[in-house]
Formats: structure tokens, sequence, C-alpha cells
């Protein structure tokens, strides 16, 4: 996989999650970002440059690199991934269409709203395997071109955890009955501390894990999901679990959410124990249009508009949303994530050895990770526990 694109969708990932308001939220810049690669390759200036740079990619390779990415994220074991493109049949197209947006990508919109809306629902459906049912845009009359990327991510826990309903007493979460998780581990080092943060990764059984971080009690969202997404490309830094434990004392806390308790087992080990948890968000990316390089192809065109390598009709970005869950349970991690960009026609309105307790009982974040690349996929915040479905 590009190095330079894994590095490209981190940097979005972690921009967008900066920006995040305060509670349980989650988003993948994964979803997002082969869209705006794809409209870099499309746009005119100035929507050119500015759509390049949010993708952190150049403009004329954009398209490609963005259908690459995709089809090297569905190579993945445990990943599904896949682009679309439809146009409107009444839509003149520009002689280098095909040059920007692949054939194979393009599917056709009738006009008939009904039945363009069943088509992307079921597009959407289909390619997340049931868990996002609906194409997150309003289909309406002045609906040009819909470019759209589904994800869906399905992975099973090396090493499950037990689940209980557990009372907590202290924390900004007291007072509350959770489902919690629990587990022991004998994989010291996957507890590994950068810079105040705490991060746990949880191995999958395929190729995506899901790393945990958690820091200092009232640590702000945006520099606990900043740092972890920083730390997942930098899997081997930190300071290990192994450092952790033998500079520790029993009660003694050594790293943000991390103290030193005691185990019966011979070895030294890892308890790792935090809530399940089961987020869904739909994000209106147009709220923050700036950060994401949507400024000018969302303003009243001139000349030819915003896309002539699409069409010499004037269009224009009129709707950009996600929808994006992440659930984790006892046995594994499920997300899926559906990204949609409209264009609209601009003429019409738009043996007591020493263990780490790791407890996450406040506040933290969470980013799934391709193993060997360590490309994003989701990351999210958990600002209080939920029930699972």
């Amino acid at each position: 996989m590009d190095a330079d694109v894994v590095e490209a969708v981190n940097t979005l990932t972690s921009r967008w999650a900066k920006e995040l308001q305060p509670g349980n939220t989650v988003v993948s810049g994964l979803g997002l970002w082969p869209l705006l690669a794809l409209l870099a390759t499309a746009a005119d200036e100035p929507g050119r440059a500015e759509l390049a740079a949010a993708a952190g990619v150049s403009a004329s390779a954009g398209a490609a690199k963005a259908v690459e990415l995709m089809d090297t994220v569905d190579s993945a074991a445990d990943l599904h991934a896949a682009l679309g493109v439809w146009v409107h049949e009444q839509l003149k197209l520009s002689e280098s269409f095909d040059s920007v947006i692949p054939a194979v990508l393009t599917g056709t919109l009738t006009g008939d709203l009904t039945g363009d809306k069943a088509k992307l629902d079921a597009w959407a459906a289909e390619h997340t395997d049931g868990l996002i049912r609906e194409m997150p845009l309003e289909v309406t009359p002045d609906l040009a071109v819909v470019l759209a990327s589904a994800l869906s991510l399905r992975t099973t826990w090396v090493r499950p955890f037990k689940e209980q309903i557990k009372q907590v007493y202290d924390g900004p979460w007291a007072g509350g009955s959770w489902h919690w998780l629990d587990r022991t581990d004998a994989e010291l080092d996957r507890v590994r501390v950068y810079d105040g943060l705490t991060v746990v990764t949880v191995a999958g059984d395929a190729d995506v894990d899901v790393l945990l971080g958690i820091g200092s009690a009232g640590a702000r969202q945006a520099v606990v999901l900043g740092g972890l997404l920083a730390a997942s490309l930098k899997p081997g830094d930190g300071q290990s679990g192994s450092a952790l434990i033998e500079r520790g004392e029993p009660g003694q806390e050594v790293a943000p959410g991390v103290t030193i308790g005691q185990t019966t087992s011979a070895a030294p080990e890892v308890k790792l124990s935090l809530p399940a948890f089961n987020v869904k968000v739909e994000h209106d990316l147009l709220a923050n249009r700036e950060l994401f390089g949507l400024s000018a192809v969302t303003s009243q065109p001139s000349g030819s508009g915003h896309f002539s390598a699409i069409s010499p009709e004037q269009l224009v970005v009129g709707q950009a949303k996600q929808t994006v869950l992440a659930r984790f349970f006892a046995t594994g991690f499920e997300a899926a994530a559906v990204t949609a960009i409209g264009l609209m026609r601009a003429s019409m309105p738009m043996n007591r050895a020493l263990r780490l307790d790791v407890s996450l009982d406040r506040p933290f974040g969470f980013v799934a990770v391709h193993r060997e690349s360590r490309l994003p996929v989701v990351a999210g915040w958990i600002d209080r526990p939920t029930e699972p479905e």
C-alpha cells in the first residue's frame, strides 16, 4: 500500500478528529479521502488546488490513487471497500469524463427519485454487509452526479473478552451499570505509552487491530485522538508495558489508566477492562467545508463551472455526508461507513506476579488500523458507555 497515501488518510482523519464535538462519535477519513481525491482530479481551479491540499495528493494523480487505495483495502481479509459514481442520464458529459472517472465505477441516475433512492440504498447495504442500509444523501430533482464510498470491517478477537453487567462507583461514569468487558493477556507490550497517552492494541485474528487510547483525567478529546492516530503510525515506539511493570509497585499508577496489580498467574500479564460500545453517527461534511477543501466547489460557479472535466454544464457540490458506525463487543469489532458527495446542477436550488491493570473507566479514544500498512479505517471517541444492540 502506498505509504504516502496512508499518511495522507491518517492526516485527514486526525484533522477531522480534532474538530469533533465532545461526546460519543466516530469518523472514517478513509471513507472520505478517495472522494476528495477523485474530485481533485475532476475539478477546475480554484477548487482543484483546494481539494488536492485537503486530500494531500497531487490533483493529477488523485483519481488513480483513489481507485488503487480502495482496491488494495478491498483485498484485505477483514475489510471490504467499494467506490461508485452515478450520473444522471440527461447530463451531458465532457470528452474527458472517462479519463477522470473509471467506467467500471459508473452507474446511471434516471430522475425517478424513488427508483434512484432505492438503487443507491441497495448499493450501500450490499457493500456494508447490511450494516448501513441507506445512502446518506437526499435524492432531489437537481441531483446530477453522486460519488460514494463504502467500507465495512468485521474482525474477531484472537482472545475474546468476558462480559458482565458492572456498576461503576467512581469517576465520570459513576452511578451507571454498563455492559463491561474484561480479559487477561500475557503480551505486556500490547500496552505502550506515548507522551502521556496509554495505547492498548487489541489484536484481530486476521489483518486488522483496534487501538484503544486513554489520556490523563481531563485530557481533551482532540488531544487523545490526535495522539492515538499519530501512535498508530509508529506501533513500536513509546514505552513498553514490560518497562512499566519493571519499575512499578502494587497499587501504583504508572501511566494514564494503568495501575500495577497482582495476579495468581506464574508470569506477569495484562488485564484489560472497558465498556462494550456501539456508536452510529451521521456527519454533514459541509458544516466543515473548509476542513475538507470543499469551499470553492460549493460556491456559485462562473464560466464553465467547477467540474468541466465531468460535464460542460455548471455543477456544484450540494451535499456531502457520511454515515458511520463502530461496535466493540466481547468477541470482536465491526465498523462500516458510507460517504457520499452529490453534485447538483448549479442552475437549480441546492504466582502473584505483577500485572498491568488497564481500566478504561473514563472517556477514551479508539482507532481501527490495517496492521501491515497502518492505514486507519475508523477512529472515534467514547465519552460515555453505550448499550450494545
